[in-house]
């Protein structure tokens, strides 16, 4: 496996592994709530954060991180590689860099709050709605080094 910097052409397949991701993990958004999300997430939130992405031996572009300073904006893992090391790898390259990460977590998305946790971010805050102002609660999260 490698860890590497995003190129602009992997865009494409970092939005596809966001949707497979977002379908699995997001149970509380409806179909129509993650295909306006989608635009939005390829032409404004991937290119407004710093983007590594994680790639398997055969090249294949499995999950990425997008950070902005010390807070993750972004975490998402190919469901087929759910349980198999790569959000803990991604997360463990952006803290050599940022050992003070924040991150902000969907309420209703009990895996990632719990894999978080796992991690070692603790609770700090709750906002309930996102940033958008939608009905969908936030915990606010931090690591301390």
């Amino acid at each position: 496996m490698t860890i590497r910097s995003r190129n602009p052409e992997d865009n494409v397949v970092l939005v596809e592994v966001w949707l497979r991701s977002v379908r699995a993990t997001h149970t509380f958004l409806r179909e129509h709530d993650i295909e306006d999300l989608y635009p939005q997430v390829r032409d404004r939130y991937l290119p407004a954060v710093e983007v590594s992405v994680y790639e398997t031996v055969d090249g294949l572009i499995v999950g990425f991180i997008g950070v902005h300073e010390a807070q993750v904006d972004m975490l998402f893992v190919d469901p087929s590689h759910f349980g198999c090391g790569v959000g803990t790898s991604l997360l463990d390259h952006v803290k050599r860099q940022h050992p003070n990460l924040t991150v902000d977590v969907n309420e209703q998305n009990p895996q990632a709050h719990a894999f978080y946790l796992r991690y070692g971010f603790k609770d700090i805050g709750r906002s309930p709605t996102d940033s958008a102002g939608r009905p969908f609660p936030l915990l606010h999260m931090a690591l301390q080094a």
